[in-house]
């Protein structure tokens, strides 16, 4: 009786120790099937409530047959749905500068990205990195290649380097006439203007001006990533709030209470001449 208990805890113990694998990935055939996919990390799903990933993707009119480039996908939040999504019939292409091994950042992002891609070969086989260093180098693709160009949270860092313009051109180049251009972009009030956007935050009419001088027709707005809890007023500008904190434990939980940015969220297309 008592070898037989015993056995039977030494089972018992065995099989809770084991950790649950995780389900094998399976294509995503929709955008509702990506953002739930286990291509995601878990930690990567919980930002979901700030970012809204299905409602911008949908916004922007994501397909699988997509020829999509992103533009700065830092550490791959956004590959995680779009590069799984497109890869049995698109093509996902990721436009990165070029690694500073100086910039522990970077090298960071850099070792997610790639981690992620030899882990996932079904998916990676159909995507691609173009070296993305502006003002110099600002080549996406070929020429008129691309159905969707999307970009998160990026505009402010070329106003900092003085090449927004450099910036939406290519967007313009690389798209096919009918195209579109995505862009979700920290919002400023509209009554303050830097053109070093040193807070992180951008006027929407200055993005919109951007693009429609690269060429660009805006065709709708959303109010998907709209934060009216953001007063934009931080010591540390966009970066105060989460997922930054710049902070750090200071005023943490206020700036937990706010959330992510107030965000716009614009869809232009290339005219079709």
């Amino acid at each position: 009786m008592k070898t037989s208990l015993l056995l039977g805890l030494l089972v018992l113990g065995a099989c809770a120790s084991k950790q649950p694998e995780k389900a094998k990935p399976v294509i995503p055939q929709t955008i509702a099937e990506a953002v739930a996919s286990n291509y995601r990390t878990e930690e990567n799903t919980k930002r979901d409530i700030y970012r809204h990933p299905f409602e911008t993707l949908a916004f922007f009119g994501l397909k699988p047959e997509m020829n999509v480039v992103e533009i700065a996908p830092g550490a791959g939040w956004y590959m995680e749905i779009i590069a799984p999504l497109v890869s049995q019939k698109g093509k996902y292409t990721m436009a990165i500068p070029t690694l500073n091994p100086e910039k522990a950042y970077q090298v960071t992002n850099d070792k997610l990205i790639k981690d992620w891609m030899a882990a996932h070969p079904e998916v990676s086989a159909n995507m691609s990195i173009a070296t993305y260093d502006l003002p110099a180098k600002s080549e996406l693709g070929p020429e008129k290649s691309a159905d969707l160009v999307v970009t998160f949270r990026n505009v402010h860092n070329w106003m900092t380097l003085k090449a927004e313009k450099e910036a939406f051109k290519s967007f313009f180049k690389v798209l096919k006439p009918g195209g579109v251009l995505g862009v979700v972009e920290h919002r400023e009030l509209p009554n303050k203007y830097d053109p070093l956007a040193k807070s992180g935050y951008v006027r929407e009419k200055d993005v919109v001006r951007m693009a429609t001088r690269a060429g660009f027709k805006l065709v709708a707005k959303s109010e998907i990533n709209a934060n009216s809890k953001d007063t934009k007023n931080h010591p540390e500008g966009v970066w105060t709030l989460p997922p930054g904190l710049r902070l750090g434990d200071k005023d943490k939980e206020k700036y937990l209470a706010i959330g992510e940015s107030d965000r716009m969220t614009l869809k232009f297309i290339k005219p079709v001449k």
